[in-house]
C-alpha cells in the first residue's frame, strides 16, 4: 500500500469523524466565550442525535432526499431548546455552572432512552434508510491529487462543518455582536455600563451551543452511527470540549483540534487496514483517541487562558 493509497483512506475519515466535534465545539465556544462554562455538550449532542434520528425515521417517506438535512433542522432547534435549561439555571438562578451541565448530560440520556422504550419498545431505534452518504464533490473532485485526496469519497457534511468554523470565526471576531459576547465573557460589568445587556448575551452563547451541538449530534448519528441507543454518543461531546480548550477558545483553533481528534478517531477505525498499524492490537487503537485527548490537554497546549469571567454569575452592581 502506497502513501496516496493511505491517504485516500485516512483523510476522508478524519473529515467524517471531526465532523460532529466541530459543530459541538464551536457550540461550545459561543457559551464559554460568553462566560457560561457548558459541561453539558456530551447532553446536547445526545438530544441532537436522538432527535435526527426519530425525525428521519418518521418523516423518510415524505421528505425523501432531503430527510438528513432537514432532521438536521430539527435537531438545531430541540438543542437550543434544551440548552435553555443549563441557560435558565446557571444564568438565572445562578446555579453551578458545572453541576448544571453535568444534570443536562444526565436529563439527555435519560429522556432520550426512556422517549426511545415508549415510542419504539426497546432498547434503541430502527436504522435509517437515508443518511448521509459518501459523495465525490462536483468539479473540486477533479483538481489533481488533491480533489482525490480531500473531495472524493468524503461527505457533503465535514465541509460544512470546516465553512461553519470560518462563518464563526468572522462573526466571534469580526462583527457587533461579537464584540460584545466576547466583552461579557472578559468583563461582564464593563459591558454592562456601555450598555451591553448581559444576561441576554449569555442566553443567546448558551442557547446558540445547544443549537451547534444538536446538529453535531444529529450529523454523527445520520452519518456514522445509523440509529440512536444508549452509545450512539459516547464521549464525543466531551471530546469536542477538549478540541475547545485544546484550541484555546478560538473556533479555528477548534475546528483545528477537533480534526486533530478526528483523525485519532478515524485511527481506531481504519487503523487495522494500514501498514504501520495492523499488528496493533485492537483494543490499543480504540483508546488512542482518549490517550491523545489526555495528552494533548496535559501536555502540548501551553498557555491557555480561558475568558476571564468564565463561570462566574454576574450579579448586577456587584464587582
Amino acid at each position: 500500500m502506497g502513501f496516496m493509497d493511505i491517504l485516500l483512506i485516512i483523510v476522508p475519515s478524519t473529515l467524517l469523524w471531526a465532523a460532529p466535534l466541530i459543530f459541538t465545539a464551536l457550540g461550545g465556544n459561543f457559551s464559554e466565550r460568553s462566560g457560561v462554562v457548558n459541561i453539558g455538550l456530551e447532553g446536547l449532542m445526545v438530544i441532537g442525535a436522538f432527535t435526527a434520528i426519530v425525525f428521519n425515521l418518521t418523516f423518510v417517506d415524505s421528505l425523501g432526499k432531503a430527510t438528513p438535512w432537514l432532521a438536521l433542522v430539527a435537531a438545531l432547534v430541540v438543542g437550543g431548546l434544551f440548552a435553555l435549561i443549563h441557560a435558565v439555571a446557571s444564568i438565572t438562578f445562578r446555579a453551578d455552572q458545572t453541576v448544571s451541565g453535568v444534570a443536562i448530560n444526565l436529563l439527555a440520556i435519560g429522556l432520550a432512552l426512556f422517549l426511545v422504550k415508549f415510542i419504539y419498545d426497546k432498547g434503541q431505534t430502527d436504522i435509517i434508510q437515508v443518511g448521509f452518504s459518501k459523495v465525490d464533490i462536483p468539479l473540486l473532485s477533479d483538481i489533481p491529487i488533491i480533489g482525490e485526496i480531500l473531495f472524493s469519497n468524503t461527505y457533503y457534511t465535514s465541509f460544512v462543518a470546516i465553512i461553519i468554523a470560518f462563518i464563526a470565526w468572522y462573526v466571534m471576531f469580526k462583527t457587533p455582536f461579537g464584540l460584545r459576547l466576547r466583552s461579557v465573557g472578559e468583563h461582564p460589568m464593563a459591558a454592562d455600563t456601555m450598555g451591553i445587556n448581559v444576561t441576554r448575551m449569555r442566553y443567546i452563547g448558551v442557547v446558540i451551543s445547544g443549537a451547534l451541538a444538536g446538529v453535531g449530534g444529529g450529523v454523527y448519528a445520520q452519518s456514522i452511527s445509523s440509529d440512536f441507543g444508549h452509545a450512539t454518543i459516547s464521549g464525543q461531546g466531551f471530546m469536542a470540549l477538549a478540541a475547545l480548550i485544546f484550541g484555546k477558545w478560538h473556533p479555528l483553533g477548534a475546528m483545528g483540534a477537533a480534526l486533530f481528534f478526528g483523525f485519532a478517531q478515524s485511527l481506531s477505525i481504519v487503523g487495522s487496514s494500514l501498514p504501520l498499524l495492523e499488528n496493533i492490537p485492537n483494543v490499543y487503537l480504540l483508546i488512542a483517541p482518549y490517550v491523545l485527548t489526555i495528552l494533548a490537554l496535559t501536555g502540548f497546549i501551553g498557555r491557555a487562558d480561558a475568558p476571564k469571567a468564565l463561570g462566574t454569575p454576574y450579579i448586577k452592581g456587584k464587582r
